[in-house]
């Protein structure tokens, strides 16, 4: 069993685009039976409905953080990161490396879904205000405006693991989740380094987050490495055309494309210049010898992808429970120094994109800091759908309603003399 499992890693064989977890499934026949995708959303914070150019506007919370295989601590606080005072974000897209260590067994072993569950368990509780008797009042008010949250897909690939949530309003319009994993590591394939992206559609616009590992090392010829496995991510990354055969299968085919995680890139300066630099917070100067944003000046394989302006200290590498670098003290004889480095990143590619805030987190869990970004996304609605809402909310509905039977024991929506009910 364990040969096969190591075999199949090797030769890339995949668990499948739906192999993911969820509060629940999201799919057509369900929200059809579900009454409250004949109303509009509820329109809280920056939410903002366009009735005649047919566009939706939503805050979307992004977050990437490398917790280098610290064991989680379930009473860890996470309010703040997660800024849960405020209930103005619509979806929030979590990204996590190394929740486990990245050593042999698990590397080469199958994924431990208790951690993941962990994780999911703590976000939850921390985003519905729920976690002790402080957030009371929290809890209740988020429940009065409906504003609960739900997974609506998560995924873990060894160390890596994204997880999806949104308001509960949103649930009904999201369609199509999928996920696709991607190993750059050990003998270029295994999930130690790569990528797990996920998809879905909400509303007609189509999303993809891409959460990365990518190669480490801080020596002259690294960074290639990086950008080479940001390539293989883009070229090898796949997902179901749907059955209507119309939607994107590749990651920059998305109507909004975000990339988060451990991107590995480096200050290529001298050690000693580099934290020089850093004590002295002269972002600019660093920034000018970034890995990263000369590979997004250069174009070629990140070419059309954006970044926000970057105002906070290099998030890596720190002595976790301590503000201090790596390095400030005498190391042990034979360990590898590390300069100081951004290395955790969120970029983006495509239109209707606004980014509003970028920054970092001050969790001392492990060597690097948390970052995350606040964007407005512009969402799509069909003419359509909104005519098919008008449609049920309409005498013609009772008059189709009588063509269909709700079954008790599949919880589907069939059509008398047929075996299933499609649009």
């Amino acid at each position: 069993m364990w040969t096969t499992l190591v075999a199949n890693k090797i030769l890339r064989k995949g668990l499948g685009s739906n192999n993911f977890a969820a509060d629940y499934p999201t799919n057509v026949e369900e929200s059809l039976l579900d009454f409250s995708i004949l109303e509009e959303p509820s329109l809280s914070g920056q939410s903002i409905l366009n009735h005649h150019r047919d566009t939706l506007k939503y805050k979307v919370f992004v977050s990437t953080w490398n917790v280098g295989g610290v064991a989680l601590d379930e009473d860890m606080a996470m309010e703040d990161f997660l800024d849960t005072c405020n209930d103005s974000y619509d979806i929030y897209v979590l990204g996590f490396q190394e929740i486990v260590p990245l050593k042999p067994s698990n590397v080469l072993g199958s994924e431990n879904a208790n951690v993941c569950m962990k994780w999911n368990s703590l976000i939850r509780e921390t985003l519905n205000g729920n976690r002790d008797c402080h957030h009371g009042s929290d809890y209740e008010r988020k429940r009065m405006h409906g504003r609960e949250f739900r997974c609506v897909i998560s995924k873990q690939m060894v160390g890596l693991f994204i997880s999806v949530w949104v308001c509960s309003d949103l649930r009904p319009y999201i369609s199509h989740p999928s996920v696709s994993c991607v190993g750059c590591g050990v003998m270029g394939c295994l999930g130690n380094k790569g990528s797990v992206s996920v998809r879905f559609q909400l509303h007609e616009t189509s999303f993809c987050f891409v959460c990365t590992h990518l190669a480490s090392g801080g020596r002259v010829g690294d960074d290639k490495c990086r950008t080479s496995n940001v390539a293989e991510i883009l070229s090898r990354t796949t997902f179901p055309r749907g059955p209507l055969l119309n939607l994107p299968r590749k990651i920059l085919d998305h109507d909004r494309v975000i990339l988060l995680g451990d991107l590995n890139y480096r200050i290529s300066l001298p050690e000693a210049t580099t934290r020089e630099l850093v004590d002295r917070k002269e972002w600019n100067a660093l920034l000018d010898k970034d890995q990263l944003r000369m590979k997004l000046m250069k174009g070629h394989v990140l070419q059309g992808w954006h970044e926000g302006t970057i105002k906070f200290a290099p998030t890596y590498k720190y002595i976790p429970n301590s503000d201090l670098y790596y390095g400030c003290f005498q190391e042990k004889k034979g360990e590898k120094r590390r300069s100081p480095a951004w290395c955790d990143r969120i970029i983006w590619c495509g239109k209707g994109l606004k980014q509003h805030l970028y920054t970092r987190g001050e969790s001392r869990l492990s060597d690097h800091r948390p970052v995350k970004a606040i964007f407005t996304v512009e969402v799509g609605v069909s003419r359509t759908l909104r005519g098919l809402r008008s449609l049920f909310l309409s005498e013609r509905f009772d008059q189709l309603a009588t063509q269909f039977e709700v079954s008790s024991k599949d919880n589907g929506l069939l059509c008398k003399g047929r075996s299933s009910f499609q649009i």
